[in-house]
């Protein structure tokens, strides 16, 4: 189909409403939501370029409520006019430009999406917009999130801390990263230097990945094993239930490969990431500050006595990172938090867990027989 702009013949695509195709191929998504709107739930790779700021927005709705439709429409088109609306409808274009393939949408895919739509055809550009919007979109991955869990059959990656569960589920193709899409590393240790997503994002995030593995014909998968919160993100409460049924395999490490790999995650990348953030000075000070109070997390469950103890040797381990630039001492209170803390909580949960191991092994070996088990 093609229409003429600006004597031109332009090749259009239709409006869509096969939500699954735009989130297994990750097609661009252009949102013109209000801010607020898009930082409580988007989905991935979408880019906010909103009709009306938040204000605007705000303005819109009380002239609905206090007069009608027609007033609330006349009022938009008052305040986006001008020079406003030629630098919305610019960043739109430049958008549809470098996406040529995209969509874009609003909350229910109706008057937002449409003045939007037009707008563009007016400056030269055709562009599709998803049928249903925001609403929709987001209906479909939550009812598709539930049929997978029920059809799904889970198989847990477990083992002590720093036994390299993450590398293993990287290392296979049948997998979900929860710890990726929650953006934490699940522990009390597991923030990141910047913010996990809002509840509703995560929502999003895993119901894609679980598209994209069915799409691809993969019902059997992997994950490891979490707690029901990663970070302050929750499972939905039928994976967990399903998970606490699901065969395990439980991956066995040196201790001291443990405590390396403690070291790699919570010191040398996430002290990376802050300094990457904020700079050397701002950024040590930060990461210094968060695993402190990672520490202090734990402080009813270490009891005054040991939190004590080992808040006095990561502070001087911090000291001497600052000064000198060398790790060495962290591994000093890494050690006695694996042995004194996880090790044994781990165990016992690995013990109501015996019956359901299928396998156990070290990182290589656990990852070869899930690879020999199609996942």
């Amino acid at each position: 189909m093609s229409v003429a702009t600006d004597g031109f013949a332009v090749m259009t695509r239709p409006d869509t409403d096969d939500y699954a195709t735009l989130f297994t191929k990750g097609v661009a998504l252009l949102d013109v939501r209000a801010p607020i709107e898009f930082s409580q739930g988007s989905f991935p790779g979408a880019v906010n370029l909103p009709l009306m700021t938040d204000d605007e927005r705000h303005q819109v709705g009380l002239r609905y409520k206090q007069v009608d439709q027609d007033a609330a429409i006349e009022l938009g088109h008052a305040l986006v006019s001008g020079d406003v609306k030629a630098a919305r409808v610019a960043e739109w274009k430049a958008f549809a430009q470098t996406h040529p393939n995209g969509y874009l949408y609003c909350f229910r895919g109706g008057l937002r999406s449409r003045i939007s739509q037009q707008w563009l055809a007016e400056a030269g550009i055709v562009y599709p917009r998803i049928v249903g919007g925001y609403k929709a979109m987001r209906t479909f991955l939550l009812e598709s999130l539930s049929t997978h869990i029920a059809t799904s059959e889970f198989v847990l990656v477990s083992g002590l801390t720093g036994s390299g569960k993450t590398e293993v589920v990287h290392a296979l193709t049948s997998t979900i990263d929860l710890e990726k899409l929650a953006h934490h590393r699940g522990s009390s240790f597991g923030k990141h230097a910047t913010d996990q997503p809002v509840q509703i994002d995560f929502d999003n995030r895993l119901a894609i990945a679980f598209l994209r593995l069915y799409g691809l014909g993969k019902s059997r998968i992997a994950l490891e094993d979490e707690s029901r919160m990663i970070g302050r993100c929750a499972l939905p409460i039928a994976l967990r239930d399903k998970m606490q049924t699901s065969q395990v395999v439980w991956l066995e490490e040196p201790h001291e490969v443990r405590v390396e790999r403690i070291l790699q995650d919570y010191v040398k990348d996430l002290g990376a990431q802050f300094l990457a953030k904020l700079g050397a000075d701002d950024g040590f000070e930060a990461f210094s500050t968060r695993l402190l109070e990672s520490l202090q997390n734990l402080f009813k469950r270490l009891g005054g006595e040991r939190h004590a103890r080992l808040a006095s040797i990561m502070q001087a381990a911090l000291n001497e990172q600052k000064n000198q630039g060398t790790l060495d001492l962290h591994r000093e209170w890494i050690r006695p938090l694996l042995i004194e803390y996880y090790d044994p909580m781990y165990e016992h949960q690995r013990l109501s867990k015996q019956a359901r191991v299928i396998f156990s092994g070290d990182r290589a070996a656990v990852t070869d027989y899930l690879l020999h088990q199609g996942y």
